[in-house]
This record gives C-alpha cells, structure tokens and sequence, in this order.
C-alpha cells in the first residue's frame, strides 16, 4: 500500500467518523426535541389544568358569594316579619285596650250623670213625704189655718235645705234698684216718687246658685217721671 492509499484510506475513515458524528449528534437534538417538546406539553397541561382550575373557582366562588348573600337576606327578612308581626299585635293589643277604656269611661260618665242629682232628688222626697202628710191632715181636719201653717212650715223647710245644702238662694227685688241682670221687667209705671228706676213688685221670685243668677225676677218697674216734657 502506497502513501495515496493511506491517506484516502484516512479521508475515507475520518468523513464516516464525521458522518456517525454528526448523526449522532442529530439524533440526540431529535431526543432532545422529544424531550422538550414532552416537557412543553406537561406545562400546557399543568398550566391548563391551572387554569381550568381558576376558572372553575372562580366560578365558584361568585356562586358561593351568592348563596351566602341569599341566605343573610332570608334571615333578615324573617326577622322583619318577626318584628312586624310582633308590632302588630302589639298595636292590636293597645288598639283594644283603647277601645275597653273608651267604653269604660262613657259608661262611668252616663252612670255619673243618671246619678249626679240623686241626693237632691233625696231632699226633694222628703219634702214630698211632708206635702203628703200635710194632705191627709187637711182630709181629717178641714182648718184651713192649721193647714196653711203646715204648708208655710214645709215651704220654709224646703227653701233652707236648697239654700244650706245646694247653694240655691232666692233674693227679694222690691224697693232696690234694676237691675236688668237680675230683673225682668214685665210692668212699668211712671212716679214722682224714685229718681232712678225702681223695682215695686216682685210678681216671681229670683234665684242665685253659688252667687250667679240662674234666673231673674219678674218685677213691676217705677219710673221717674219727666216732669220737664209736661211743662
């Protein structure tokens, strides 16, 4: 073998070396690829798991927030119709409460006024009782003096127990001044007599119950006489 032989024998030999290399080194980018592109399609994966999981919180989540909402809205509108409940038959109570002592109150005020007089009208029959006694005397006894004494007697009686008891007093009118608060004038006459008019007659007798008139005497007037017009 010549030195040619050799050295392509040599070039042969390095470019199959260069061959395998670079196979080699080709089918080791190959599994390097494969590995990287199994390791870009764990973390797609792994990120889409992820996400999916987000989503489906987050989802979720809105979903919870919800219910929790509802549920405090039903407490607090079942509480509301508690109260409401509650301050309805309250307002129910009271209104009925209302009612019984407006009830009450109007029967105790017509029991007051069917009764207010009930001790005068006690007074009053025992005047009665001795008008009925004073009849009967009168049916046995025909005196008409003893009979006038014993009416005279009961209308004295009868006049104390208003005037002392009740406060109803009679007044006289004859001889004083008119008094158109307390005077009715039925009759009038002129006289030389009074400067001023006069009460001369008393014809119904006036009465004050604790100092006010309650009603007015009917009287007969005397009025001064105008001299001057007949001259």
């Amino acid at each position: 073998m010549n030195f040619l032989d050799l050295n392509h024998l040599t070039l042969v030999f390095s470019k199959k070396q260069g061959i395998a290399m670079s196979r080699k080194r080709r089918s080791k980018r190959r599994k390097m690829s494969t590995t990287e592109q199994v390791e870009v399609e764990q973390v797609k994966q792994e990120e889409g798991t992820s996400s999916a999981v987000t989503e489906q919180s987050s989802v979720q989540e809105p979903v919870a927030e919800t219910a929790g909402d509802e549920l405090l809205y039903q407490k607090r509108i079942t509480e509301l119709e508690a109260k409401v409940a509650e301050l309805t038959d309250q307002y129910l109570r009271k209104a009925a409460d209302f009612e019984n002592f407006r009830k009450r109150i109007n029967r105790e005020k017509q029991e007051i006024s069917d009764f207010a007089n009930q001790n005068l009208l006690l007074d009053l029959i025992e005047i009665i009782d001795d008008f009925e006694r004073a009849l009967k005397a009168a049916e046995t006894s025909p005196d008409f003096a003893q009979f006038y004494e014993g009416v005279a007697l009961i209308e004295r009686r009868f006049s104390s127990v208003l005037e002392n008891k009740w406060g109803l007093k009679r007044f006289d009118s004859v001889g004083i001044l008119f008094d158109p608060n307390r005077h009715e004038a039925i009759m009038s006459e002129q006289s030389e007599e009074v400067y001023e008019p006069t009460v001369a007659e008393d014809f119904q007798k006036g009465y004050t119950l604790k100092d006010r008139v309650i009603r007015n005497a009917k009287v007969k007037v005397l009025m001064p006489k105008n001299t001057e017009g007949e001259s």
